[in-house]
């Protein structure tokens, strides 16, 4: 708060003075103190007169207007009186004995009451000058008193009484109270009925501690309302509002309580406003503030919300404390008294007083001060001191202009600060003012007066220095009026706005509105104005093109308009009341025209006045003279984007789509990061007419065919045809014709309705604009007319689209009529136009037409013309044509239409023919039953049931064979049609089990069946088939006991049944009953190893599986079945490696050993007898391995060896058979040779080639299988029984047992199969290994 002025007088200090404000004006202060002098101050603190009195004063008071003050004083009879408009004092005698006490004048009227020490009244009458003395209305001195506004007058005294009397001074009520009374007020009690108009409450603080009210109505019941000791005493009380008074306390508290009946009592708000004391509280109701004043300070509350402090004001120099405080009535000023009897006056709230030029503001910030600033540019404020109060203020890029009534000071600003440039008179009183940077114009009664703010140069043209408007010939009044730039704009009260252009000082524009122009507020550039006309309409203007547009929405409340001075936001305005700003946006250019929309609305906070709009910040000012910012509710989106939710991103996006912020709207789209918010986003750019900024939105949301079709249109510069193109683009095809059709391409127009098919339009418009063009749009008109069924207009417009030269189009529209015709009922002519036409398809759909008309023979000739022979022969079989049918079959692929022939010769008999046609129709089921009922060929029925599988053939094959008595083939049959139980039951009844249990064990069969079989088989003593069909159903228990059970016969089948049941089961009961039978526990006959060896692998127990087979091999060796021991060790070996179980070393060396043995016949046979003569040397070494075969062995030993030159080897296994338990058994024909060789032995050998250890690299025998430097067991070539080699390895791709590669090769040109597997290898599926250090890793994990 601002302190206008403090009044610290040496005849005032000391002691605590009285002081009071003119009423109604608040111009003038009266202060009175111990010196017996009453001064009268001005509100800006200047003396302005002083009354000398006789002594102290007691009393004194401001009549209603403020017009006249009354002094009632020590000493003197007289009443004082000074008039405020000629300062002049007069005295009135009362004609009064005693002394005058208290004086006060009525609210409403010119009576002055004054009263005495003794309790007597006199009431004045200040315009008719007559006195009424009332003698004894008090016994004692009347010390307080109130007018109402029916001008009663309350009166109390220290007699204790309190009295009501009319204005003749006649009482109508009294009452007593128990002490002293004093503030005395009228008011209106808070009742729930308000019974009686007017003040009809009396008010009573009674002795400082309780408040009496006394209703003039109810007199008999006055309520008295006590409170809190530590309140203290009270001090003062004000009524406010709705009947609620406050209520300020001696130790600083203040209190708030309602007089309604049912809040009697009660505190409504309470505060300790000051630490020690509280002298005095005050109420402004323009404000709508409570003042407490009390310690050294001032504390301000805003009525409408107490709990909030408005301001404190603090006067650190008042140690003594303050003392009174009061408001003048405007809420103005606020004065507050001290103890030691000085005076300050604030300033509370000042006329809202301010203008813009661009971004600067100039504002009153006191009452003689104006402050020029630019918050946007941030320039610093600087401050105008001026001589009067103002009425207006105006401000110009270099100038500020103050003024009241008809005087105009203008200051020119300077960059080193403010000068004074000069005082102007107008000849009226001036209503407002606007500056430019050269020109000022002052609107005054009617009339505008433009004129150079600086006078130039005596040079320059004196008609430019001034000019008033109107001229003296034209008849009207100017109401409003702005200056721009370039453009002096004046509104008048017969509709006129005017353009007067300053350059050229001369009119450039007018505009007639039809009614009077209240207001105007033209944009910085003057390129569009706002006009407010006397109906409270609002309208944009636009003088380029004279166009004018509605502002929609438009509050008759409206007080003022701003632009946007936001370079960016063009367009946007906003309009104002006292407690709301709405936010308009003027679109200029979109694909439907200019328009003025309303974008939204924002809360004025209380007592603020919008100033300047920049960037959808507000900046307004407030009665206490500072310029406060608001954020237009519309602008949200500026301040609080990066936290928002996603429903209030989506408001910010339309926010900012109406203002026209697209860069804005793109951040919110990617924040938002949704489809329909970017297509939002887009629609709006097409709808404003932004292609760049609409391709660029598209690109990012991946619409390709928008980017592509916008970036053709995007150098159109003719407006109409581009908003045109856009219109289209946003789906309002109306607009786009009209648009199309102001445009410089009207022919646009009629590609859109062609497009859209709307032919009656493209009709319509290609008259107007192209008629070349009528042949083809009838055309395309027709085929919808057609697909509609509107075939007259069809035909019609078929006729209309012949051309005569375009040869395609032409025939269309032949097909169209020949389609038509035919509808129509003119079959001769459709069907004609259908033949001579080329086309197929034509001749189907007119065929297809005649059909469904029923038209059977002319649709079957055009079927068969356009060869749909599947049609033609459907439809000759509809009239019966059969020959035409049986013509056309050959060509016919249809099986329903072989069918409908078929069953036409089946009924004329010819069973042959149907047969084949039912066959062509692939109905199976009849072909059979014919070639079973009357061609009687039963095997083509059989051979057609098997190979198709029908169900239904089977039952009729079935049938057949059951009439014949061939119960076996009926059995079959009718399991193959599914009927099961019958097949069962027939097969029970003739004894033909078996048959059906062979039948069915092929097929996809239930347990159901397979246990039904087994039953049967059981009671029939079959124990093998009971087994076998127990184990198909999955009881594998019953199944084991019937295997077992089996004739001797059957034994071998029956125990390779039973091991399958077990390996099924895995029960370790069935498990070991099993074994107890191989082993002969139950019988004592222990069955063949190989039936353990297939139990244990069965069971998957490959180890034991293993050792058996080892033992199983060995007695195959003994019996010299080499071959199946080789078989038994290799199926094994291979099993384990695929378990990954290590393989026993005995079973790999006597695979290997048998391996070699095997070699020897093929090599022997290809007459490679060095590898023979090896392999036997090994196969010899481990002779006891062969016992049934040792003689005829040894002796191929000695004669291969012998045949390979191994002399040496040879004599040595010769030595070995003259042995005499071998001798008597060699062969007589290489007897005598063998003793010739042990008799001259040869001992010359045939050194044994070296080759590289896999492993370890040592050279070492080619057939040697241990390496003397690793140790380690060497993998062997199943082709040689050599060693393996790394740089010649591969395997056998069924077995993968690896080979030397250039000898499997080798081997297998003349072998096909291979050595160990005895599985089918041709050279090309082996291949080279390259790395086999994976092979050599497992043989060495197998040792």
């Amino acid at each position: 708060m601002k302190r206008v002025f403090s009044l610290t007088e040496k005849g005032l200090l000391g002691h605590p003075i009285q002081y009071v404000w003119q009423k109604t004006l608040g111009n003038y202060i009266v202060v009175t103190g111990a010196d017996h002098t009453v001064k009268i101050y001005d509100r800006h603190g200047q003396k302005k007169d002083e009354i000398n009195l006789p002594g102290a004063c007691y009393a004194m008071d401001w009549d209603k207007d403020g017009n006249a003050l009354a002094i009632v004083a020590e000493k003197s009879s007289s009443i004082y009186m000074w008039d405020s408009n000629t300062c002049k004092t007069s005295q009135l005698d009362s004609g009064m004995r005693d002394q005058m006490s208290f004086l006060l004048w009525s609210k409403t009227s010119s009576l002055l009451a004054v009263g005495t020490s003794k309790g007597n009244l006199l009431v004045y009458n200040l315009q008719t000058s007559r006195k009424v003395p009332v003698l004894g209305k008090h016994t004692k001195r009347i010390t307080c008193g109130c007018w109402s506004s029916q001008n009663l007058l309350a009166l109390g005294g220290e007699d204790k009484m309190i009295t009501i009397s009319n204005q003749e001074g006649d009482t109508i009520r009294q009452t007593s109270v128990r002490m002293e009374p004093s503030d005395i007020q009228f008011s209106v009690m808070k009742t729930d009925e308000r019974a009686s108009p007017g003040e009809s409450t009396v008010s009573v603080v009674v002795g400082k501690k309780t408040l009496f009210l006394f209703n003039l109505n109810d007199p008999d019941n006055p309520i008295e309302l006590a409170f809190q000791q530590r309140y203290g005493s009270i001090v003062s009380h004000r009524w406010y509002g709705d009947g609620y008074i406050m209520i300020g306390f001696s130790l600083g508290f203040f209190v708030v309580i309602s007089t309604h009946m049912s809040e009697i009592g009660q505190e409504l708000f309470q505060a300790s406003n000051h630490k020690d004391n509280l002298t005095s509280i005050a109420i402004s109701q323009s404000l709508n503030k409570a003042a407490s004043c009390g310690d050294n300070c001032i504390k301000i509350h805003d009525l409408t919300e107490l709990k909030e402090m408005y301001a404190i004001i603090t006067l650190d120099d008042e140690t003594k404390g303050l003392d009174k405080l009061s408001w003048t009535d405007d809420g103005q000023l606020l004065a507050v008294s001290t103890q030691r009897g000085s005076l300050n006056v604030f300033l509370t709230k000042l006329p809202i007083l301010g203008d813009t030029s661009g971004t600067r503001i100039a504002y009153l910030t006191s009452l003689l001060e104006v402050t020029v600033s630019n918050p946007v540019e941030g320039e610093l404020p600087i401050t105008v001191s001026v001589e009067v109060e103002p009425n207006f203020v105006a401000v110009g890029p270099y100038h500020v202009a103050v003024g009241m009534n008809n005087r105009a000071w203008f200051y020119a600003l300077t960059e080193n600060g403010v000068e004074r440039l000069k005082d102007m008179e107008y000849l009226g009183t001036v209503a407002n003012m606007c500056l430019n940077s050269d020109y000022a114009a002052a609107l005054f009664e009617g009339k505008v007066q433009l004129h150079m703010i600086e006078s130039e140069p005596l040079d320059s043209q004196e008609e430019r220095e001034t000019r008033l408007f109107p001229s003296t010939d034209e008849k009207y009044r100017i109401l409003c009026h702005a200056l721009t730039g370039d453009f002096l704009i004046y509104g008048t009260n017969t509709g006129l706005v005017k353009y007067f252009y300053l350059e050229d000082w001369q009119y450039v524009n007018e505009y007639r509105h039809p009614v009077s122009v209240k207001k105007i507020f033209p944009h910085a550039s003057g390129t569009r104005l706002i006009i407010i006309d006397e109906k409270t309409e609002g309208f944009v203007y636009c003088p380029q093109n004279d166009n004018l547009y509605e502002i929609p929405n438009f509050s008759p409340t409206i007080k003022g308009i701003l632009w946007e001075n936001w370079a960016m936001d063009k367009g946007v305005f906003c309009a104002f009341d006292d407690d709301k700003v709405f936010t308009y946006v003027f679109h200029k250019d979109t694909i439907q025209g200019s328009k003025v929309i309303l974008a939204g609305g924002t809360k004025l906070p209380y007592g603020h006045k919008p100033v300047l709009l920049h960037n959808g910040e507000l900046t307004c000012q407030t009665q206490s003279g500072m310029l406060n910012n608001i954020i237009l509710g519309t602008h949200s989106f500026l301040s609080n984007m990066k936290d928002a939710e996603p429903q209030d991103l989506k408001k910010m996006l339309t926010q900012t789509l109406m203002l026209r912020r697209f860069p804005d709207a793109w951040n919110v789209c990617t924040s938002l990061n949704s489809a329909e918010a970017w297509n939002e986003l887009a629609r709006a750019c097409l709808h404003h007419m932004e292609v760049d900024f609409a391709v660029r939105v598209y690109r990012t949301i991946g619409n390709v065919g928008m980017v592509m079709s916008l970036e053709q249109i995007k150098g159109i510069e003719d407006h109409n045809l581009l908003a045109g193109h856009l219109a289209m683009f946003s789906n309002d095809f109306n607009l786009a014709q009209d648009l199309y059709l102001a445009s410089s391409n009207p022919i646009c127009a009629l590609e859109v309705r062609r497009d859209l098919q709307h032919w009656d339009s493209a009709l319509q418009l290609a008259k107007r604009l192209a008629p070349n063009q009528i042949p083809f749009i009838s055309k395309e008109y027709a085929i919808q007319l057609e697909f509609t069924g509107d075939y007259v207009n069809a035909l019609a417009h078929y006729e209309k689209g012949m051309t005569g030269d375009s040869m395609e189009h032409d025939e269309t529209c032949l097909a169209g009529v020949a389609r038509m015709s035919i509808r129509m009922g003119d079959i001769r002519r459709g069907v004609n136009q259908a033949l001579k036409h080329p086309s197929r398809l034509l001749k189907k759909d007119c065929a297809a037409i005649l059909e469904s008309m029923k038209q059977f023979s002319e649709a079957a000739q055009l079927f068969e013309k356009g060869q749909y022979y599947d049609k033609a022969a459907s439809v000759y079989i509809r009239c019966k044509n059969w020959a035409k049918v049986g013509e056309l079959l050959p060509n016919v692929s249809s099986p329903k239409i072989h069918l409908q022939y078929a069953k036409a010769k089946e009924a004329d008999g010819k069973y042959k023919e149907a047969a084949m046609a039912y066959e062509n129709a692939r109905d199976w089921d009849n072909v059979i039953r014919i070639y079973l009922d009357h061609l009687n060929n039963p095997e083509k029925a059989v051979g057609i049931v098997k190979e198709t599988q029908s169900l239904e053939g089977a039952k009729m094959v079935a049938r057949f064979f059951l009439r014949l008595g061939d119960y076996g083939s009926a059995i079959q049959f009718l399991v193959l049609s599914k009927c099961n139980n019958e097949a069962f039951q027939l097969a029970q009844q003739h004894n033909q089990m078996e048959i059906y249990a062979d039948v069915i064990g092929s097929e996809n069969t239930s347990n159901e069946d397979y246990q039904s079989i087994a039953l049967y088989f059981e009671g029939e003593k079959k124990h093998f088939q009971a087994g076998k069909f127990f184990l198909l159903c999955g009881q594998h228990a019953r199944a084991l006991k019937h295997f077992l059970k089996c004739s001797p016969t059957e034994e071998s089948a029956a125990i390779e049944m039973a091991i399958e049941t077990v390996g099924q089961a895995k029960e370790e009961l069935l498990t070991n009953q099993l074994i107890d039978y191989l082993m002969g526990e139950s019988d004592g006959m222990p069955k063949d190893a190989k039936y353990l060896f297939r139990l244990y692998m069965a069971l998957k127990q490959y180890r034991e599986a293993a050792r058996t087979a080892i033992i199983i091999a060995r007695e195959e060796q003994s019996a010299g079945n080499y071959r199946n021991a080789h078989d038994v060790l290799f199926s094994m070996y291979t099993e384990l490696k695929t378990q990954k179980i290590k393989i026993p070393a005995e079973m790999a060396t006597n695979l290997m050993i048998l391996h070699s043995y095997i070699l020897v016949k093929i090599h022997v046979k290809r007459g490679d007898h060095m590898k023979g003569a090896r392999m036997l040397i090994r196969v010899a070494n481990n002779i006891s391995k062969f016992p049934s075969h040792i003689v005829p062995i040894l002796t191929s030993t000695v004669i291969e060896c012998h045949r390979a030159g191994l002399k040496n080897s040879a004599f040595s296994f010769a030595a070995m058979l003259m042995r005499p338990e071998y001798r008597n058994k060699i062969d007589i024909k290489y007897k005598k040779k063998i003793e010739a060789m042990v008799r001259r032995p040869d001992t010359s050998e045939v050194e044994e080639e070296t080759t590289p250890c896999p492993f370890c690299d040592f050279k070492l025998p080619e057939c040697e299988l241990l390496c003397p430097g690793c140790k380690n067991n060497l993998p062997y070539c199943i082709a040689t029984g050599r060693h393996m080699v790394k740089d010649d390895w591969c395997i056998c791709p069924n077995c993968e047992f690896p080979a030397l590669l250039s000898q499997f090769k080798t081997l297998l040109e003349s072998e096909s199969i291979c050595p160990m597997c005895s599985e089918r290898v041709t050279a090309a599926d082996v291949k080279k290994v390259l790395d086999c250090s994976t092979y050599l890793k497992q043989e060495q994990e197998d040792q």
